[in-house]
């Protein structure tokens, strides 16, 4: 915005100057020319007086000798012409012209004929056009002698070009300057008016962006910026207020519940304890069972009271296979997905003609988990009976993928694109128990560490949900 409001007030700017300066270069070379035009029929007047009588008593000497002195004094050519246009006398040498030339023609014959015929016919020249920095050559003025009202022959004088020329070219380089000079200006003019008109923008943008950053008390002054930014400024302060109460609502709601939570729960595994005394081994694996599940749902409140107290939204990142993580949830949901008769196929970094690899990415193990539990919870809501849900865990184009695919009713295409907004249902499943958040928390928890969820209908039926995940750590994550 700052380049377009520059662009916006500089261009008017140099476009007027530029016009103004053109007209104003233009009038002072015809001013030039017109004193030089002057000059030359000022010495003309001279000779006017001189030449009358030479032309009536046909004695030149006196003539002739005024007209050498003057050529050699300012380098110019005097001719002087008698009724029948023919050379009386001619003195000095063509301006810029090798010696030897023939006096008096500065100009093509025609040309030259025209004026000699004009002044004899009793008219006066025309003014020189405008000596510009690049004109060249001489240029000749003819003025009619008069004797008892009757014109009796002409005089003409021919000069050079390159004064006048100098004269232009210093002009124009002054103007030039001060053309410069005031672009100058009008730049350091301008380049404060666009800050004070953009500084009030800036600060919002430097709040806003503060915010967004968890500066959730970043705040605008009200009397900043020019009378039409103060009430968008007001605005803003009274939606970052809300903003910042919401937020500290949710940071104390996660430090209540997690902290009420932590003791039922410290409560409930020492009861798994005491009661597995009392269990001979074949209940040992679904002891252990229990003891993880418990112990994983105590890191995931320890996590939601740690970023609630700190107010950050920063997780510890390290590396995590997927596939590992694919089979430990699998694991967790076996026993209700025995109870619908639903089996699962994990699958991780198989490779056709290779052995498997790892799946590893650098990450938060807990957001993952999370989110892989409401996507298999997902599809165990909908998946039919005797069918299987198929976990993949891979590398695609610069990605690691796990996804869940079931082969459930699936959905139409612009359900899909509704799949993961919160509390969101399709019309066909209301009679089915859950909330509408389990896609819609993946999808948050996946965008908070740079990945994304993805919903696909697979040729077959069914729906296919992926989690795609940056092969490198995000920004904003420790290590």
């Amino acid at each position: 915005m700052k380049t377009r409001l520059i662009a916006l007030f500089l261009v008017p700017l140099v476009a007027i100057l530029l016009l103004l300066g053109g007209a104003y270069a233009w009038t002072s070379a015809r001013g030039v020319a017109q004193e030089f035009t002057n000059q030359q029929l000022d010495d003309l007047n001279y000779f006017l007086v001189s030449a009358r009588q030479a032309l009536t008593t046909g004695n030149t000497k006196i003539l002739a000798g005024e007209m050498a002195r003057y050529s050699e004094l300012y380098g110019t050519q005097i001719t002087v012409y008698d009724r029948s246009g023919s050379r009386l006398v001619a003195r000095g040498s063509q301006p810029g012209t090798n010696p030897g030339s023939r006096p008096g023609e500065y100009l093509a014959p025609k040309e030259l004929t025209a004026q000699i015929d004009l002044a004899l016919s009793g008219r006066r020249s025309e003014a020189v056009p405008p000596a510009l920095p690049w004109a060249t050559g001489t240029d000749t003025v003819v003025e009619p002698v008069y004797a008892d009202g009757r014109v009796i022959g002409a005089v003409s004088i021919s000069a050079g070009l390159e004064g006048p020329r100098a004269q232009v070219v210093t002009q124009w380089l002054v103007l030039a300057a001060a053309g410069l000079v005031l672009i100058v200006v009008f730049i350091f003019v301008i380049l404060r008016l666009v800050r004070w008109v953009l500084r009030p923008m800036l600060r919002v943008d430097h709040a806003m962006a503060a915010i967004e950053q968890g500066e959730i008390n970043a705040r605008i002054a009200d009397d900043t910026g020019p009378p039409e930014m103060q009430r968008m400024i007001r605005m803003f302060n009274s939606m970052a207020d809300e903003i910042e109460r919401v937020i500290v609502r949710q940071q104390e709601f996660a430090m209540n519940a997690s902290h009420e939570l932590r003791n039922p729960l410290g409560a409930l595994l020492l009861r798994v304890e005491y009661l597995a005394t009392g269990l001979d081994e074949t209940w040992e694996p679904d002891v252990e069972k229990t003891r993880e599940e418990g112990q994983r749902m105590a890191r995931i409140l320890d996590t939601l009271l740690t970023m609630a107290r700190t107010q950050r939204r920063d997780v510890a990142l390290a590396p995590v296979d997927l596939g590992e993580v694919a089979r430990d949830r699998v694991a967790a949901w076996r026993d209700v997905a025995n109870e619908r008769g639903i089996r699962f196929n994990v699958r991780a970094g198989e490779r056709p003609g290779a052995p498997p690899r790892p799946v590893r990415v650098v990450t938060d193990r807990t957001s993952i988990e999370s989110a892989l539990d409401g996507v298999i919870d997902n599809a165990l809501k909908f998946a039919p009976h005797a069918s299987t849900i198929e976990v993949t865990a891979a590398y695609g184009e610069g990605r690691c993928v796990l996804s869940v695919r079931d082969h459930g009713p699936g959905l139409t295409e612009d359900e899909i694109s509704h799949v993961t907004e919160r509390f969101w249902r399709s019309t066909r499943d209301q009679n089915v128990a859950g909330s509408g958040l389990g896609l819609a928390i993946a999808s948050d928890l996946l965008r908070a560490l740079g990945g994304s969820v993805t919903v696909t209908s697979p040729t077959g039926g069914g729906l296919e949900v992926s989690l795609l995940l940056p092969e490198t750590a995000p920004s904003g994550g420790t290590q």
